[in-house]
């Protein structure tokens, strides 16, 4: 299956990074929702275990969907604010290495006030069962590999959406399901991307 792409590079030396990628995976996601689009992944290029870099990448099978995404204004007036550098849509080269950037939410999990909500409702619930609680049972530390924390705001809700991504390397293609921030998950979307590293 051909797969096209464009790429989207933040120029400023001093660009929070991770609040970029939050604002391009949000224009993103309203665009495919708007237009009930699947399969869109994106990638991160210039990961690296301090940053998730200043490049994001789009990937999909149709490259007049991408071309219209890349046009979001949002791009556009950040490319002519001197921010962003855009890319034009092209093909995949065909000697790209699969990679999957994936959504672990289970990894909030390990946050302070993510564990103190979570064993309020676990108290409740066992009072309600009349079961005796015992949350030493619940304190055991999980490790995960490495990943990063990006926000994205949310139309919906009055938080915003915290995304913890995590990249496996050495995976074979697998279809482009993803979830609607261009992500694959644990479970459900396992989708993977080109890994254009040498290309940019």
């Amino acid at each position: 299956m051909t797969r096209y792409y464009f790429t989207v590079r933040y120029l400023p030396e001093s660009a929070n990074v991770n609040l970029l990628v939050g604002r391009c995976l949000f224009i993103m996601h309203g665009y495919i929702c708007k237009q009930n689009i699947q399969g869109i992944g994106v990638s991160f290029p210039r990961w690296s275990d301090e940053s998730i870099g200043n490049v994001i990448a789009f990937f999909y099978s149709d490259k007049d969907v991408l071309n219209v995404l890349s046009r979001q204004r949002f791009f556009n007036d950040m490319k002519e604010c001197g921010f962003f550098s855009l890319s034009e849509v092209v093909e995949v080269p065909t000697d790209c290495p699969e990679v999957r950037f994936k959504r672990n939410q289970t990894i909030k999990k390990i946050f302070p006030a993510e564990k103190k909500r979570r064993l309020k409702r676990l108290e409740k619930r066992a009072q309600a069962q009349g079961k005796n609680f015992n949350p030493e049972k619940l304190t055991s530390v999980r490790e995960f590999d490495l990943f990063h924390q990006v926000s994205v705001a949310s139309v919906s809700k009055s938080v915003d959406v915290e995304l913890f991504i995590q990249k496996e390397l050495g995976v074979e293609y697998s279809e482009s399901s993803f979830n609607s921030y261009g992500l694959a998950t644990n479970d459900k979307h396992l989708g993977t991307v080109p890994d254009i590293t040498k290309y940019l």
